[in-house]
């Protein structure tokens, strides 16, 4: 199978109240002349303005309508929503998008699972009981009967950057580092960044939990009695992985060339440089899934959806990355 074959990307509408609709309009236009990136958006065709849609009833018939047309699989149940005015009579659609997705990419209908934004408090108050999209996602995959080993990296400003724990208190970090997921999640990213990134050889570095990566002892033990006899043991399996990396430094090394990823200890160690250096560019990816997964790296931004200033770059990039993955995936299975 050549890379052209391949199906387009699924888009989940994401909350109506937010930016997904005018991100979406304007991801199209950004991208319609390229067939390589063609998508269609599971959700309802008037929560898109502006542009030409057009209902399809399979994946199938997206890539023939892409270049003229946004292709819609039409849900039904999608309230009429104002922008910037959340409504829980959205929630069930919202749910069935992603559920729609997801089985379309484990069923090979689509190269690949893109979600927009969801609002998760609007979702918690109407029964749903994971803590976000990665979450969801992977309980989906393993309904199906694949097995997933979630990761979530962040990709954007020339970084990549994985994460050991996600929303967790910073209290509770320490207890949690040594119950084996640093070398789990280190296997699952050395692994994605063959398959999916491409990188023949990959070098990846752990942060740090403490300032300075501990200095010695001097300022926490984690880095001695956690991070590093981790890395050693992941080295010992042929994986390049550095030992504890100041936080401080190491994010500038990898940006010299020095790592192809870094996983971080926290989950505001590793997003705060990839946000400062691309706020609006940054891509969410969930690595150990058995199907591609993106999304943007930002939130429903109800305010900008109610001024009309949504900005479509992390949705762009991230149909993108999704796109290069997929394509990667399958150039690795030839």
């Amino acid at each position: 199978m050549s890379a052209h074959a391949l199906p387009p990307l699924a888009l989940t509408m994401g909350d109506p109240a937010g930016c997904g609709p005018a991100i979406t309009a304007a991801a199209w236009s950004a991208l319609r002349g390229d067939p390589a990136l063609a998508f269609y958006l599971i959700g309802a065709p008037h929560l898109i303005t502006g542009i030409p849609t057009q209902v399809i009833a399979s994946p199938a018939e997206a890539a023939r309508v892409f270049a003229k047309a946004l292709p819609i699989l039409a849900l039904d149940g999608v309230p009429r929503i104002a922008p910037g005015r959340a409504d829980d009579a959205a929630a069930p659609a919202i749910v069935r998008a992603i559920e729609i997705a997801v089985a379309d990419a484990l069923a090979g209908r689509a190269a690949g699972v893109v979600t927009n934004p969801i609002n998760k408090a609007l979702l918690y108050a109407t029964g749903f009981r994971f803590p976000g999209h990665t979450e969801f996602v992977a309980h989906l995959c393993e309904a199906a009967g694949q097995a997933a080993s979630p990761v979530m990296m962040l990709t954007g400003g020339g970084l990549r950057v994985a994460l050991a724990t996600i929303h967790m208190p910073l209290a509770e970090v320490s207890g949690v580092l040594g119950d084996g997921r640093l070398e789990r999640i280190a296997r699952v990213v050395h692994t994605s960044l063959i398959r999916e990134f491409g990188i023949v050889s990959p070098r990846i570095a752990f942060t740090g939990l403490n300032p300075h990566a501990g200095e010695g002892g001097a300022i926490g033990r984690e880095e001695i009695d956690i991070i590093n006899p981790a890395a050693d043991r992941l080295q010992a399996e042929g994986i390049r992985v550095s030992q504890a990396r100041p936080g401080d430094t190491v994010f500038a090394e990898a940006l010299s060339g020095a790592y192809d990823a870094v996983i971080a200890m926290t989950h505001d160690q590793g997003l705060i440089p990839v946000k400062t250096l691309d706020m609006w560019g940054g891509v969410n990816s969930t690595l150990g899934l058995p199907i591609v997964r993106t999304s943007p790296d930002h939130g429903t931004a109800y305010d900008a959806a109610a001024a009309g200033t949504c900005k479509p770059g992390s949705l762009i990039a991230a149909l993108r990355l999704a796109a290069t993955f997929a394509a990667n995936r399958q150039k690795a299975a030839a």
